[in-house]
């Protein structure tokens, strides 16, 4: 028994029939409500002011800005670029840079403690 080819009037008939479930599926998707799609974001998204007191009045102000992606961003701060990252990598940047400041106790007890603070040199493996 032979493989049997199709005709050109079933060719012709299932290719109609394609165009007509396809023309009834456009109409279809016509007559309902278009979608409501989000708002499109802000080119700045977020800025965070820094104030620092501890060594006189400093400001430092972070502009995260727009990106493709949706959790980062573009950040710029004081006018100029720094990197591309989330806001977990921002903040994590804002805290490093933060120097640390002595205590109070500390500065007054700094001058005056006879106490050394031990120094051990370069960790050895012990057996």
């Amino acid at each position: 028994m032979t493989y049997r080819t199709t005709t050109k009037q079933h060719a012709q008939w299932s290719a109609d029939k394609q165009r007509r479930a396809q023309a009834t599926r456009d109409s279809n998707r016509m007559q309902r409500p278009a979608p409501a799609y989000p708002a499109a974001l802000p080119e700045i998204r977020m800025r965070i002011t820094v104030e620092r007191l501890d060594f006189g009045h400093e400001t430092h102000v972070f502009e995260l800005r727009r990106t493709n992606r949706v959790d980062v961003f573009a950040v710029v701060v004081d006018g100029k670029p720094w990197k591309r990252a989330g806001l977990t990598a921002v903040l994590e940047g804002l805290r490093k840079a933060c120097p640390r400041v002595m205590s109070g106790r500390r500065c007054l007890t700094a001058g005056t403690s006879t106490r050394t603070i031990p120094h051990h040199g370069p960790q050895t493996q012990r057996r």
